[in-house]
């Protein structure tokens, strides 16, 4: 049974759980604080999680911005709905494109540059959002966004941190000086920065529902831009751009069902770890002990090796979502587990057929019921490191999550125009079956970090449902991060005895102390009760400059 109290946490924490009828948890306070405002105003969660995203966007530009993709899930109160607003590649990305430019030999597109960005697919997300969902105007919803944009904010301690260490890579990059060095450096911590050409954006979507950014003014100067670079986004390809509403993939997992985005995205592999897991008593185990983190590394390992082989845009996949999550297929993969060594296991073949983050997410729920889990992405710090000046909008790179012919990887994710490619961002979200078929809410939540977030959503939940440690616990409780082969990341305040016994097992562990780049983040909402009476709690982690905030 999930614990509540500050009290029943052993970790040590610079977080309380939040108790209220309205929540929003992200990773900066004043982004928390416009979802707020817009609950105070009407609005529902979905109001408040366009607001707090498009906030992000100017105070975490770390992380994402308005180049960005997106994912959400939204439970309304009867249905949980999937959306995906990834971004497709131009129509002249081919093999060829890329072997052209960089030869042969090139593995994937390029991590920086142009020719790294996909269409960003974010602001049609936020629109999608708002027409089926959204209470409030639009352009009421992105107002504190641009707010906060034309007046500044104080930078906080850990998006410096991070700033600064991007600084000198992507210094040369076009529009980035400009936009995010204005003083020839990073900002300092507490330093006052602003954003007016992104609250130009801002204002222009917020007039034209979003329709500047992929046929108006918007799309004209990023045509523009990209072209000035030698890149090959058009304004075909940006006009022709839609966010794609889906069915939630599930897993069961000790009575509850986790729910994520089905691929193009990497939430299957946390199904697939935790269906793997589902065949082991985990709970016989102490929460930080080797066994118990033995498990769950192995579990995830597995799952990697046939989401690595088998997981792309849907439509070019040999397999289906249902292929990799078949029971049979899951129970047969589990006897693979040693409980007595690590190992390096390759992929299966069901039905007999690593990089740094730039993330954030975040969630949110009202006291009528409706629960809004939200994750929005550039990639790898400041993505592309391309920044369109007139606007302000910087770039993913999610093109480099494509492979090319040389890699002999993932054929199905091997670059095509109009083709998403493999992505790393995912939402989550927790229920209890009801007998009638239908599902019962229970949590909303993610934790941002590339390859870290299906590895983060197998630890909390572990925490949470076979140990039922508290949820600012489950936050706070030092991580692991699976790398390849053998490798294996700890957090520093990770047991001694546990990183030993891990080493004893074969694990080729490497202790860190950045948590941020390494070991991800979460954002977690549990729904207590009825929203209009119990309401929620929420936790927020403290790797990141974060708040969960309630009325």
């Amino acid at each position: 049974m999930l614990q509540i109290s500050a009290s029943s946490n052993p970790y040590p924490s610079v977080r309380l759980p939040v108790f209220a009828r309205n929540v929003v948890s992200t990773s900066h306070p004043l982004a928390a604080q416009a979802g707020l405002h817009m609950l105070r105003l009407g609005g529902n969660a979905v109001d408040a999680a366009i607001a707090t995203a498009a906030v992000m966007t100017i105070v975490e530009p770390v992380s994402n911005g308005l180049g960005s993709d997106a994912f959400a899930l939204v439970w309304d109160g009867q249905d949980l709905h999937g959306l995906n607003a990834s971004g497709r590649a131009p129509q002249a990305w081919t093999s060829a494109y890329f072997q052209a430019k960089q030869g042969d030999a090139a593995l994937s597109p390029p991590k920086r540059g142009m020719d790294s960005v996909t269409v960003p697919g974010m602001v049609s997300g936020w629109v999608a959002l708002s027409e089926r969902f959204g209470r409030l105007p639009f352009a009421d919803v992105m107002q504190p966004a641009i707010e906060v944009a034309e007046r500044g904010y104080l930078i906080p301690p850990v998006v410096q941190s991070k700033w600064a260490a991007a600084a000198d890579e992507l210094k040369s990059q076009p529009g980035f000086a400009e936009v995010f060095l204005p003083w020839g450096r990073a900002p300092r911590v507490g330093e006052h920065f602003r954003m007016p050409a992104a609250a130009r954006a801002l204002q222009a979507i917020a007039r034209t529902k979003g329709a500047a950014f992929y046929e108006g003014e918007i799309a004209q100067a990023l045509v523009r831009f990209a072209q000035a670079q030698g890149g090959a986004l058009s304004a075909a390809d940006l006009s022709a751009h839609r966010a794609d509403w889906v069915t939630p993939i599930q897993q069961s997992y000790r009575g509850y069902d986790v729910h994520e985005i089905p691929p193009n995205g990497q939430g299957i592999a946390a199904l697939i770890a935790l269906g793997l897991l589902s065949h082991w008593d985990v709970a016989e185990h102490a929460p930080d002990s080797v066994q118990a983190q033995h498990l769950q590394i192995e579990a995830m390992k597995l799952a990697f090796a046939d989401v690595y082989r088998y997981v792309a845009d849907p439509a070019a996949m040999s397999l289906t979502a249902a292929d990799l999550l078949d029971p049979a297929y899951l129970r047969e993969r589990a006897r693979l587990i040693d409980p007595t060594r690590a190992q390096a296991p390759q992929a299966g073949t069901p039905n007999d057929a690593h990089r740094r983050g730039g993330t954030i997410y975040l969630t949110a729920a009202d006291e009528q019921g409706m629960m809004v889990s939200l994750i929005q992405s550039n990639y790898m710090g400041f993505g592309s490191g391309c920044v369109e000046p007139t606007y302000g909008i910087s770039l993913q790179n999610r093109g480099h999550g494509f492979a090319l012919p040389a890699s002999r990887l993932n054929p199905a994710n091997w670059v095509a125009p109009g083709k998403r490619p493999f992505h790393t961002i995912i939402p989550a979200f927790l229920s209890r079956p009801l007998p009638n078929g239908g599902i019962d809410p229970v949590m909303s939540f993610g934790v941002m970090g590339a390859n870290m977030q299906p590895q983060g959503h197998l630890q909390t939940l572990v925490r949470l449902l076979d140990f039922g440690q508290s949820l600012q616990a489950a936050c706070d409780a030092p991580r692991w991060r699976f790398n390849t082969g053998l490798s294996v990341n700890v957090e520093a305040g990770m047991p001694a005895a546990t990183v030993a016994g891990l080493r004893a097992l074969g694990h080729a562990v490497e202790v860190l102390h950045d948590p941020y780049q390494e070991f991800g983040a979460g954002q977690f909402i549990w729904r207590m009760g009825d929203p209009a009476v119990e309401g929620y709690v929420a936790a927020s982690d403290p790797r990141r400059d974060g708040l969960a905030a309630g009325w």
